[in-house]
């Protein structure tokens, strides 16, 4: 059984986004793992300042929800990004995590990464733009796998997913997970 954990980046309750991070998750517990889904527009996340008080504290200094979700980070051991695609990049919420996620800087290994998106375009080449973000912060830390992705273009109006490959694609990409 492994810790798997689900980063669910979209502004919009019950969104294209929520709906793949959903079906990746039922794959994944029916595979008998522990999951767990994180929606970021529950948390209050401040912008990183840039100081770099984290790399020496191992936490933020800022009063927010970033520092307990370090610990999720690093116990886990499959994180899932999921996020709309705004302007061919992640979603700002899902920006400001990553960033905030600063004091794990080469402190996480072994970890395997699976990414998923949506977005009203679906020209696969421009949601690449996104999954490049997912990589930069993965190729912070040492040994880790990326196992999949899923593009979930051409979903713009809630629900739109399900009519697409990627809704059954998360689920089995989910499942895959042993």
């Amino acid at each position: 059984m492994k810790k798997v954990l689900i980063i669910a980046g979209s502004p919009r309750k019950d969104g294209n986004s929520d709906l793949l991070a959903r079906q990746f998750a039922n794959g994944a517990a029916e595979s008998g793992n522990e999951v767990e889904i994180v929606y970021l527009r529950d948390k209050k996340l401040n912008y990183c300042k840039g100081c770099l008080v984290c790399l020496k504290k191992g936490e933020c200094f800022q009063k927010d929800d970033a520092n307990s979700l370090l610990p999720k980070m690093m116990e886990a051991d499959v994180v899932c990004f999921s996020c709309p695609v705004y302007y061919y990049s992640v979603c700002g919420q899902m920006k400001v995590f990553l960033d905030r996620m600063n004091p794990l800087y080469g402190k996480m290994k072994g970890k395997d990464f699976y990414y998923m998106v949506t977005a009203q375009d679906d020209n696969k080449a421009q949601l690449d733009r996104a999954f490049d973000v997912f990589d930069g912060f993965a190729d912070c830390f040492d040994d880790i796998r990326r196992c999949g992705r899923v593009y979930g273009g051409g979903a713009d109006k809630k629900g739109e997913v399900k009519d697409l490959p990627a809704y059954n694609e998360a689920y089995e990409l989910g499942k895959s997970i042993k």
